[in-house]
């Protein structure tokens, strides 16, 4: 008798083609299935690995340089990892030298910029090496006819969401998109995550913020991540705000070319 013999029947096995989600994994006696619980404790190790992993900011803006995109290297107050995860706060602020650094470009670019654009490696430096790329080039492709002026791209090692408030005020930028690596999942160590702010300023809370989570291959395209943020971009732009006060409306084409409403709350 092998370990196939030993496991109970589950009628939901069918769903499992459907979902990476833990569902109709068996059960051996009481237990769970040995492969189920090594299956388990390696998606464990992989996301607790992605919170410690360093972001190999030099090779991202080397990356970033070949599409034609000046790039700012910059650090929170956050000076370590271990300071990092024990102090959120910091992560929100830069330290005085990436600061000084942002005043003394505004100081050669008085007129500021449309857009501000930030790369934080959050809680999850994979996402960020995997995928921020590669979705910004996406993202230029379908805004190149707006016009918007963009600022250097900011990469903020140590960073949090909050950290691009500081970085678009002392730009001098109307608006500002943080691309930054989510906490991991048991099934995502690698999601993406892209905080939009209008009229961003030191000490703005999440209510003046919009959120497209889970950018990925196995999760939302780039393709619709994108169409979604530049929705939300214009909106703001003809609204002049952001946050809770705007509402993802955006229409996305589905695989039989109809449309369908970007947010399933308020449409009919």
């Amino acid at each position: 008798m092998n370990d196939h013999d030993e496991l109970a029947a589950n009628p939901w096995i069918a769903l499992r083609r459907l979902t990476p989600a833990r569902i109709a994994l068996g059960r051996a006696g009481t237990s769970l299935p040995t492969a189920a619980q090594l299956d388990f404790q390696f998606a464990h190790a992989q996301a607790r690995d992605a919170v410690h992993l360093p972001l190999h900011a030099e090779a991202l803006a080397e990356g970033l340089a070949s599409q034609g995109l000046p790039v700012l290297q910059l650090h929170s107050a956050a000076g370590d990892r271990h300071t990092y995860l024990q102090r959120p706060d910091l992560g929100r602020r830069l330290d005085a030298a990436s600061a000084q650094r942002l005043r003394d470009h505004r100081a050669e670019h008085p007129q500021g910029y449309d857009l501000a654009i930030v790369i934080a490696d959050g809680l999850s430096a994979l996402a960020i090496e995997r995928h921020a790329a590669p979705f910004l080039a996406r993202l230029r492709e379908q805004m190149s006819g707006d016009g918007w002026s963009l600022a250097p791209l900011c990469v903020v090692r140590q960073g949090r969401v909050a950290v691009a408030d500081e970085v678009a005020e002392l730009l001098g930028a109307k608006m500002v998109v943080i691309l930054i690596g989510e906490r991991p999942g048991l099934s995502s160590p690698d999601s993406l995550g892209l905080y939009f702010t209008y009229a961003p300023r030191v000490g703005l809370t999440d209510a003046f913020r919009n959120c497209i989570s889970n950018v990925r291959l196995e999760g939302m395209s780039y393709g619709v991540a994108a169409h979604k943020l530049l929705y939300l971009m214009r909106e703001a732009c003809r609204r002049k705000l952001s946050g809770v006060s705007l509402k993802d409306e955006a229409e996305v084409a589905t695989l039989e070319g109809a449309p369908t409403g970007g947010n399933f709350l308020i449409t009919g």
